[in-house]
């Protein structure tokens, strides 16, 4: 791989990342309704699940997404749905969101799993990558699969630093907010309508 190709690479990998999209929608709502805890966690979670994602792409299993019309519906209904379903739980939860803020923190894989599922499940992620991934690799240098999952690995840390910043200035935001009890009843109903948003609209795009 060139250092030409590489820097071309994380060009448009932050070209596409640094504006606002699905995993920034999400860790902003999440960042909202449970604070930067919860949402850094979701945030390393959704870049999890789109590294297994990148694996697959790799030893070229996302060709059955990007080939597949029922594996690509299956994939985006099930991620849509389950956007929808945080965002429902988030509203639901809305009354006890005054005392997230000074619970303590202690360990929790509830956040990261949710990320994981959302990002295994974004087929729209799956066919970017499929496309993206081989234009910069170089089938001369041997080890394609390899170089891909560097590739990726370096699109995810990408996604990992922009994401957690949106999620920081949210959760900023919200903990302004925590002043007013009932302000951040009203941030938890926020942020759960921007999932449910952002999962009906992953799911009718």
């Amino acid at each position: 791989m060139s250092q030409s190709a590489l820097f071309g690479f994380v060009a448009v990998s932050l070209a596409v990342i640094v504006v606002p999209g699905p995993s920034v929608l999400f860790a902003i709502g999440r960042a909202i309704a449970a604070g930067r805890r919860a949402a850094l966690l979701t945030v390393l979670g959704n870049a999890s699940g789109v590294f297994v994602q990148i694996v697959f792409i790799a030893f070229g299993l996302g060709v059955i997404v990007t080939g597949s019309d029922l594996a690509y519906t299956l994939l985006r209904t099930a991620g849509a749905a389950y956007l929808v379903w945080l965002g429902i739980d988030a509203i639901r939860q809305r009354h006890t969101a005054a005392h997230v803020v000074d619970a303590p923190v202690g360990p929790s894989a509830t956040p990261w799993r949710d990320g994981f599922v959302v990002g295994i499940t974004n087929p729209k992620t799956v066919v970017f990558l499929a496309a993206l991934l081989p234009q910069y690799v170089d089938p001369g240098a041997g080890m394609v699969p390899a170089q891909m999952i560097v590739l990726g690995a370096l699109f995810c840390l990408i996604a990992i630093a922009s994401d957690g910043l949106w999620a920081i200035l949210a959760a900023h935001a919200r903990l302004w907010l925590a002043s007013d009890p009932r302000r951040l009843t009203w941030t938890s109903v926020v942020g759960g309508l921007v999932m449910v948003g952002l999962g009906l609209l992953l799911l009718v795009g």
